[in-house]
């Protein structure tokens, strides 16, 4: 007689629990913060990169282009603040292809589909690579001492120009962000990122506006970035800013931050809409 085999009773299914609370726009913001920041800083070859592309820069121009260029004061002393405004634009490249990466490797779904803020995910990118920018900053700044920048203007001055530079600093990641999510890949991003970069040439940033043709100096003159070099330069100038580009730092830092506000505005909420809908 052969027994009869013994079957398991089946276990009834039980719902888990969802979560009454998700994290809180700060918390989403710091840790995803940390993470960017971390990654980035373990990749030795993405982080030392980053922190020598402006300085190169500034060596090439100062000594390739430095003695056919003048603009009425030392042209190193005209260069070095040109060159920490104008980082806030080497370092979002940069920025654009994280984004990307982020969103080929599945991070971006992953975040979705935790009761976290959107616009918090993005903040932390954002927030981290404007900490990566602040480290490229201060190796510009370096450097620019290493070859012969000098300023007469107070620490108190230089502090409030760095600063400067990390308020555009975050506000124009923002807009790399949304060309690194619109991209959709790094190559792409890469490509997206660099469309940008003459901007930089077509700015007060390496020459006086006024050595540009009459048709380019209107919008040379009043484009964010040249508010943001303008400022740099009034500020590490010190009392002879004004004597030198006709106003006082304080009248290029409002023209500044009126510009990172309206940018910051604009591509903040463009990029967390893209972030949403994938």
């Amino acid at each position: 007689m052969t027994d009869a085999p013994m079957t398991t009773p089946p276990v009834p299914a039980r719902e888990l629990p969802r979560p009454r609370h998700g994290a809180g726009f700060v918390s989403t913001t710091l840790q995803v913060g940390k993470r960017t920041f971390l990654r980035t800083v373990r990749t030795p070859q993405v982080f030392v990169i980053g922190l020598v592309q402006g300085a190169m820069f500034l060596l090439i121009f100062r000594y390739v282009f430095g003695g056919a260029i003048t603009s009425g004061v030392r042209y190193v002393d005209f260069l070095v603040p040109g060159f920490v405004g104008t980082g806030v634009l080497f370092s979002g490249m940069s920025s654009s292809i994280g984004a990307a990466q982020d969103l080929v490797e599945g991070l971006f779904d992953r975040l979705r589909s935790l009761p976290v803020p959107r616009l918090g995910v993005l903040a932390g990118r954002v927030l981290a690579d404007t900490a990566l920018a602040g480290l490229g900053l201060l190796v510009t700044v370096a450097v620019g001492f290493a070859v012969g920048f000098r300023t007469s203007a107070s620490i108190g001055s230089l502090l409030v120009a760095v600063g400067l530079c990390l308020v555009g600093s975050f506000a124009f990641t923002w807009m790399f962000v949304l060309l690194g999510v619109l991209a959709g890949n790094p190559q792409a991003a890469q490509g997206m990122g660099l469309l940008v970069f003459p901007f930089t040439f077509v700015s007060s940033a390496f020459v006086p506006v006024e050595s540009m043709p009459g048709w380019m100096q209107a919008f040379a003159r009043n484009q964010p970035l040249t508010q943001l070099v303008n400022a740099t330069r009034a500020f590490s100038f010190g009392d002879k800013a004004q004597a030198i580009l006709g106003h006082s730092a304080g009248y290029f830092a409002v023209r500044a931050l009126f510009w990172f506000a309206l940018v910051t505005l604009v591509f903040a909420p463009l990029a967390a809409r893209r972030y949403e809908h994938g």
